[in-house]
């Protein structure tokens, strides 16, 4: 067996393969680019080796770089983890070059795979369902427009050596197709250095289901069941899930065999997943093959039992698989969440910064995170938005759901926008928890984008629940410390007023000895509210009525920020006299910037399209943001005239920066 293998990744997946090496007993070796410095993985790696600047294609994308690091260091084997130079055949040529094991499958296998134009044509030879397409060399937007009335709208624009959600496009229309084609190809040039698109016809209604397979150097392949990735977002996936709750046994089997026909026939070893797209009536068509381990491994490790990073060390070291495929078992259910630095609430734009406060809920037998970042660390913007895996197990699909909704509710998280919200939302979603998904599923329930409105609703009394409870518990400490108690015989008050925006609710509470509870009256309804919850905690976890509850606290002024499953509300409690002067209070108006493009989130200004006293129509592109490896149009709301271009081609830009300046219509 290895005994030192270097990891050739960042994040989260660094971290998973570190832990696996080292419950096997190997050393490892991580590799940082300058603004990973500090991170998570290079503090749990037995040694590290900086490979260059924080962009990736100075650091991480360089073989040359990983080379030397092994050489350095002694490594014998370097695993990839996914994305970079996992799938990446010149990078796994030099390594063999170098007498230096690759924890992955042989070249010719992510040569065939790597490319989805050559891997379609093999798939189609192996016997696999394929959808129908062009799989050619496109040369321009009037090819493509041609192309895709050929085929027929809707249709879906790809990178041909893409992945992760870059470089594809869907387009209904001939314009969309323009748009779209110049989109993929120039995302693809800077995400892959291979500007090579194709395209197919694009199913509707689809669910995107894939196999996982795990092949040894000996012949042997088997299939350890589906995960289903249907809910996604601009083709990046969110939700993951094992088993699918759409497929029975016989499609199962269908796919599985499949999968293992056309890892046969490209020689695969180690794990990959074949992904598929099934249409309502359980028709399935091969989509890729992805020749390295995937984001949504944990799922199955959960449902199979099975370790796929220690399996994938041992075929590279050349062991057998001592498995066959009458011994795979899929028991109970898991479900993962990607927890991504973005603002659901702003159309998800990336958000970088400091995690100031950062408190994933603890590992159990229900409850697994996956992650690489840590309280005080930094979401740079120069890689991925994930934050972290989240990933529930439980008997049956339903409680999975529920263990999710609690987990995300103790996820703790300050300093950058996060997606958990969102999340909470799909989970108490109903046609979410009834199974009936589809790749269009965030596009349908959120046609107009997130917002507040989406949120489960909650019972704004549980909350103002809480609220009293850690108002009055703070009121009572803060009176103990001052001796107002003891030396003057001042209590503190019972009556109070909760104000959360226009929302005024009164309650009493009081503190019911015999119980151990605070009980807190709000109109016709009582609460028992009990809890070890320690002042100052950030997360208060209790019994409301026997009820289990998960709070995430913050102080604002003298009230306090609650959030549970998604929702958050402000309040501030106060004396009834002062509630009643509060709602005297005139409100600060906010400055017009009607008149100004602002950056939406953090980025490169690639481009900007327009000059000085241009005048722009609606729809007109004014700037290209890059942000996160993917590329974001800014287009003109209304018609305008530029007054001044406050960004340069080429800066980096913070949240809210003005970029272009407009002339203020007359009255």
């Amino acid at each position: 067996m290895f005994q030192k293998i270097l990891i050739a990744n960042r994040g989260e997946i660094a971290c998973r393969v570190i832990r696996s090496a080292r419950k096997m007993g190997i050393k490892t070796v991580a590799v940082y680019s300058d603004a990973d410095k500090n991170a998570l993985h290079v503090q749990m790696a037995d040694e590290a080796v900086r490979i260059g600047p924080a962009p990736s294609n100075q650091s991480y994308l360089l073989i040359d770089r990983v080379i030397e690091a092994c050489k350095q260091t002694g490594a014998e084997a370097v695993h990839p983890g996914y994305g970079f130079l996992s799938e990446n055949q010149a990078f796994a040529k030099a390594l063999e070059a170098e007498n230096i094991a690759f924890i992955g499958p042989p070249v010719g296998a992510i040569a065939a795979m790597g490319d989805k134009i050559t891997s379609k044509k093999i798939a189609a030879e192996a016997g696999v369902s394929t959808v129908p397409g062009f799989m050619g060399i496109i040369k321009d937007t009037d090819e493509a427009v041609k192309i895709a009335r050929d085929i027929g709208y809707p249709v879906m624009i790809k990178a041909s050596a893409g992945g992760g959600g870059k470089g594809m496009r869907v387009a209904w229309n001939d314009e969309e197709c323009r748009e779209g084609f110049t989109r993929s190809t120039s995302e693809a040039a800077s995400s892959f250095g291979d500007d090579r698109v194709f395209i197919e016809k694009f199913i509707e209604q689809p669910r995107h289901i894939e196999i996982q397979v795990l092949g040894d150097k000996h012949g042997n392949v088997i299939y350890l069941g589906e995960r289903e990735c249907s809910i996604q977002r601009r083709h990046q996936k969110v939700i993951e899930e094992a088993p699918s709750p759409f497929i029975d046994p016989e499609t199962r089997k269908a796919m599985g065999e499949q999968a293992v026909a056309l890892s046969r026939a490209v020689d695969y070893c180690s794990a990959g997943t074949v992904e598929f797209i099934v249409d309502r009536n359980k028709n399935f068509y091969f989509l890729e093959m992805n020749t390295r381990l995937q984001v949504e491994h944990p799922v199955t490790e959960l449902v199979t039992g099975q370790d796929l990073v220690e399996w994938m060390i041992r075929i590279a070291d050349g062991e057998h698989l001592t498995l066959a495929q009458e011994d795979v078992k899929l028991t109970g259910w898991a479900m993962e969440s990607r927890i991504y630095a973005e603002d659901p609430f702003r159309e998800f734009l990336p958000s970088t910064g400091r995690l100031v406060r950062y408190q994933p809920p603890a590992d159990s037998d229900i409850v697994r995170v996956d992650t690489g970042v840590f309280e005080g660390g930094e979401i740079s913007m120069f890689y991925d938005p994930m934050v972290a895996k989240l990933v529930t197990y439980g008997e049956t699909r339903d409680a999975a759901i529920d263990y999710m909704r609690t987990a995300l509710d103790a996820y703790y998280i300050r300093g950058i926008s996060h997606n958990i919200p969102f999340l909470a939302a799909v989970m108490a979603n109903k046609r979410f928890q009834e199974g009936r998904l589809s790749t269009n599923f965030i596009a349908e329930e959120y046609a107009n984008g997130f917002s507040t409105d989406d949120l489960p609703a909650d019972d704004p009394h549980l909350l103002v629940a809480v609220a009293a409870y850690i108002h009055q518990r703070t009121a009572e400490r803060d009176a103990d410390i001052t001796g107002q108690v003891n030396d003057h015989g001042i209590e503190v008050p019972e009556s109070w007023v909760a104000v959360s925006g226009d929302l005024h609710v009164p309650f009493d509470i009081e503190f019911d000895g015999e119980e151990c509870e605070y009980i807190v009256a709000i109109e016709d309804e009582s609460f028992g509210v009990s809890s070890d919850w320690n002042i100052g905690d950030p997360l208060f976890v209790g019994d409301i009525n026997g009820e289990s509850v998960c709070v995430q606290i913050d102080r604002e002024g003298i009230g306090y920020r609650l959030s549970a499953n998604g929702v958050q509300r402000s309040f501030k409690i106060l004396r009834p006299r002062v509630a009643e002067l509060q709602k005297l209070m005139p409100v600060k108006a906010a400055p017009d910037m009607s008149n100004f493009l602002l950056s939406p989130m953090p980025g490169l200004l690639v481009k900007v399209s327009v000059a000085e006293g241009q005048t722009v129509q609606p729809g007109e592109e004014l700037c290209i943001l890059e942000a996160m490896k993917m590329e974001n149009v800014l287009k003109a709301e209304s018609k305008g005239v530029v007054k001044k271009i406050h960004a340069e081609q080429g800066s980096n830009l913070s949240v809210d920066a003005i970029i272009i300046e407009f002339e203020k219509e007359d009255a």
